[in-house]
C-alpha cells in the first residue's frame, strides 16, 4: 500500500502527484460511464439515449450521497493519520464501517421504492418512462456495492493512497466496457445491461481495493466491529451527512431542471444527455484536487501545521485554474465531434440533438474554471472539519438552480437552460471562497 504523509515538502508537487493517479482513475471511472452513454446512444438510438438521460440525475443522486459520506467520514481519519495517532485511525475505521453500512441499507431501500413515483413527478416522456426505470432501478440496487467501493477508496486516499483506486478503475473500466457488449450485443438487456456493466465492474474495484486496504500495517488485526462506539459514530455523521445532504441539494436542483428538460422533447433531452455525460470529463481533474485537498488539509490540520494549509490551498487555486482554461480551450476546438460520438439515428434527429449539444457545451465550458475553484475551496474546508458551509454552498447551488432555470427560459426560451448550471457554480463558489479565507485568518491568528 503506497500510504504518504502530506505534512512535508513542496505543497503544490505533493498535490500535483496524489491528483494524478486519480485523475487517470477518474478518467477510467468516466471512461466506461461514456463509452454506456456511447454504446445505448450508437446501438440502441436517440431513444434509449434519452431515457438514460432522464434519469441522469437520479442516478448522480445516489452516487453523490453513496459517495459523500464516506468521504466525510475519513476526513477524521486523515486527520488522525497525520497526528500519527494509529489507536485513533482504527476507532474511526470501525465507525466507518458501521456507518457505511447502515447508510447503504437505509439509501437503497428508500430510494428505490421513491424511483417510479419520481420518474413520473418529472414528466417524463410516456415513450421511454419505462426504460429509464429499467435502467435507473439496477444502478439503485447496486448502491451498497457502490458504497463498498467508495468506503475503501476514501480511506485509502485519507492514508495518502492515490495509487490503488487508479488501478481499482483500470480494472473497473475494462470490465465494464467488456461486460457493456456482452450484456447489450449478446444478451440484448437494453439499457438495464449498460447499468449492471457498471454495477458489476465496481463490485470488482471495491475487492481489489478491500484486500490492498487489510494489507496495511497501521491497521490492527483482528479488525472487529462488534463493538460501537457511538460518540465516535456521532462524530462522524456530524461530519458525513452535511457532505452527502450537500450533493442531495445539487441532485434535487438537476432533477427539477431535468423536469424542465424533459417538457422540450425526447431529442432536446439526447442534446442535453450527451453533454450532461461528458460532465464527468470536464471535473475530472477538479474531483482530483478536491480529494487531494482533503487529504492535504486533513493531514496538515490534525499535525498543527497551518501555514502549509495557506499554501497548498493557493497552489491548488491557481493549478486548478490553469487546468480549467486548457480544458475550455480543448473543448471548444474539438465540441462537433465529441457530441457526435453519442449521438445516431435520422439526419434531422441528429441534426438538432448536436445543435442543443454544442450550445450548452459552450455554456458549460467557458465559465469552468469556476467549478475548479469550488472544488478547491469546498475541498479545503471540509478538510479543517467544517462540511456545515459546503452544505449551506449546496443549498445555494440549488436556489440558483431553480431561480435560473425558472426565470431565464421566461426571457430567453430553451436557451435560458444552457446557463442553469454555470450559475449554481458561480452562486457556490462566492460563498465557499468567503468562508474559506474568513477562516484561514481565524486559524493564523491562533496559530500566532
Amino acid at each position: 500500500m503506497n500510504s504518504k504523509k502530506m505534512i512535508e515538502g513542496n505543497p503544490l508537487k505533493l498535490i500535483i502527484w496524489f491528483s494524478l493517479p486519480l485523475m487517470l482513475g477518474n478518467i477510467f471511472q468516466q471512461l466506461y460511464t461514456v463509452v454506456d452513454t456511447m454504446i445505448v446512444g450508437k446501438i440502441l438510438g436517440v431513444s434509449s439515449l434519452a431515457a438514460v438521460g432522464s434519469a441522469d440525475w437520479i442516478s448522480w443522486m445516489a452516487f453523490g450521497v453513496i459517495t459523500a459520506f464516506p468521504q466525510g467520514f475519513s476526513i477524521l481519519i486523515a486527520q488522525a493519520y497525520g497526528a500519527n495517532d494509529e489507536k485513533e485511525v482504527n476507532k474511526h475505521l470501525v465507525s466507518l464501517v458501521q456507518c457505511s453500512i447502515l447508510v447503504a441499507v437505509v439509501f437503497t431501500a428508500v430510494g428505490y421504492l421513491g424511483l417510479m413515483p419520481l420518474l413520473k413527478l418529472l414528466n417524463t416522456p410516456s415513450e421511454i418512462l419505462l426504460e429509464s426505470y429499467a435502467y435507473v432501478r439496477v444502478i439503485y440496487l447496486g448502491l451498497p456495492i457502490t458504497m463498498f467501493y467508495n468506503a475503501c477508496a476514501s480511506v485509502l486516499r485519507a492514508f495518502g493512497d492515490s495509487k490503488t483506486p487508479l488501478r481499482a478503475m483500470v480494472l473497473a473500466a475494462i470490465m465494464n466496457i467488456g461486460l457493456d457488449f456482452i450484456f447489450i450485443l449478446c444478451f440484448k438487456m437494453g439499457v438495464s445491461g449498460a447499468a449492471l456493466a457498471t454495477v458489476i465492474a465496481q463490485g470488482f474495484a471495491a475487492i481489489y481495493c478491500f484486500m490492498v486496504l487489510r494489507r496495511n500495517p497501521i491497521i490492527m488485526s483482528p479488525f472487529s466491529i462488534r463493538s460501537v462506539d457511538w460518540v465516535d459514530n456521532k462524530k462522524m455523521f456530524e461530519i458525513g451527512f452535511p457532505m452527502a445532504f450537500q450533493n442531495l441539494l445539487i441532485a434535487i436542483g438537476g432533477i427539477v431542471l431535468t423536469g424542465i428538460i424533459n417538457g422540450y422533447g425526447t431529442l432536446f433531452i439526447a442534446g442535453f444527455t450527451a453533454v450532461n455525460k461528458m460532465y464527468g470529463l470536464l471535473e475530472i481533474a477538479a474531483v482530483s484536487y478536491g480529494y487531494a485537498m482533503v487529504t492535504y488539509v486533513g493531514q496538515n490540520y490534525g499535525a498543527h501545521k497551518y501555514a502549509r494549509i495557506k499554501e497548498g490551498v493557493k497552489s491548488a487555486a491557481i493549478l486548478g485554474f490553469v487546468t480549467a482554461v486548457i480544458i475550455t480551450i480543448f473543448i471548444q476546438l474539438f465540441d462537433k465531434q465529441i457530441l457526435l460520438l453519442f449521438l445516431s439515428g435520422e439526419p434531422h434527429e441528429v441534426e438538432i440533438a448536436l445543435s442543443v449539444g454544442e450550445k450548452y457545451l459552450l455554456g458549460m465550458s467557458l465559465p469552468l474554471f469556476v467549478l475548479y475553484l469550488l472544488h478547491v475551496y469546498r475541498s479545503a474546508l471540509q478538510g479543517l472539519s467544517n462540511t456545515f458551509i459546503p452544505m449551506v454552498s449546496g443549498f445555494v447551488e440549488l436556489a440558483c438552480r431553480l431561480l435560473c432555470a425558472t426565470c431565464l427560459p421566461l426571457f430567453l426560451q430553451e436557451n435560458g437552460l444552457y446557463f442553469v448550471e454555470p450559475s449554481a457554480w458561480v452562486g457556490a463558489t462566492i460563498l465557499l471562497v468567503f468562508w474559506y479565507y474568513k477562516t484561514e485568518r481565524e486559524i493564523l491568528n491562533e496559530d500566532q
